[in-house]
């Protein structure tokens, strides 16, 4: 009884000032928590990286807020407004409030357009839709994409590369040196572009570190433009599930200087192809020559494809 008595002495107190401080402490740790959401990430190897990862930072923060406001006020209520002991009576009878039900009604609305928004205004920065869109789907009739934006208006990237994705491997030519390789070698701070095809089903191609992904479709050419600024190496994956090996469909994405870039190339020219490593068919191989056949049956492999450049 004596906590109650001081609850309800320092109700009046708390309900004047609990609703600002409230509102100024769920706001600094819900900008605290969005500035962490940028450490839960890859590192950003592509200048279109920045964009993704503000718009997570973003989300993050808004659902901060949202989610301590909702529990800030639950705790409120559990504290200062409960029954006393042993009062079971029912609360006062409140009709609808109208104000109230169109505040909670638009506030979410208005959060929607808010975040379609600014998700929209990312996409366009990308690239990748909108009045400078860089992705073409070229119908094989020769009829451009609707979507897609007058070649002249585009500049024209620096580094061309030819992508094949297949069931189960990665191959990527170079048209500047005539070469191929199973291993995604590019220029540092050098606009590239991309010809995604597929030879027979539905790829994906993701690079969590570019925070990059793009569906390959089978008999469409895909142009597909980014720019790549933090050298390293990193992982190419198939984000779509393509048949029994396609886990085993990724690939090294490196990352170097211009300079080390063109050693590179000039460097695979002058070796003839060789076949790749393959996982995919390295695992199909060693599954088919044990006696007791497992598991169920599957697509058998491609060969190796022959690259310049192994990797």
């Amino acid at each position: 009884m004596k906590i109650q008595k001081i609850l309800n002495i320092l109700t009046p107190l708390t309900g004047a000032l609990a609703l600002p401080a409230a509102g100024i402490a769920v706001t600094a740790i819900s900008l605290w928590i969005g500035k962490q959401a940028y450490s839960w990430l890859p590192p950003q190897a592509a200048a279109e990286s920045q964009l993704i990862d503000d718009l997570i930072s973003f989300l993050v923060t808004l659902g901060a807020f949202i989610f301590l406001g909702v529990t800030s006020t639950l705790m409120y209520s559990v504290i200062f407004h409960r029954a006393v002991k042993d009062d079971f009576t029912d609360g006062p009878p409140i009709d609808g409030n109208v104000t109230l039900e169109v505040v909670w009604t638009a506030i979410p609305i208005l959060l929607v357009f808010w975040i379609a928004g600014y998700s929209y205004q990312v996409y366009e920065q990308m690239g990748i839709q909108g009045p400078m869109e860089l992705v073409h789907l070229h119908n094989p009739m020769g009829m451009e994409s609707a979507f897609a934006a007058p070649q002249e208006d585009l500049a024209e990237p620096v580094e061309k590369i030819d992508v094949l994705a297949k069931q189960w491997a990665w191959v990527f030519h170079y048209p500047e040196k005539n070469i191929t390789s199973s291993e995604l070698h590019l220029p540092s701070d050098r606009r590239v572009r991309l010809a995604l095809q597929s030879q027979d089903v539905l790829h994906g191609f993701y690079i969590p570190a570019f925070r990059l992904k793009q569906d390959i479709i089978p008999n469409h050419a895909i142009d597909f433009e980014f720019t790549p600024i933090r050298a390293g190496k990193y992982r190419l994956t198939d984000s779509q599930y393509s048949g029994t090996y396609f886990a085993t469909m990724q690939a090294n994405v490196v990352v170097e200087s211009p300079e080390d870039y063109h050693q590179w190339l000039a460097k695979a020219a002058t070796q003839k192809p060789s076949p790749a490593n393959n996982q995919a068919n390295s695992e199909y191989a060693q599954a088919a020559s044990k006696s007791v056949k497992t598991g169920w049956i599957t697509v058998a492999p491609a060969a190796p494809p022959l690259v310049n450049y192994p990797g």
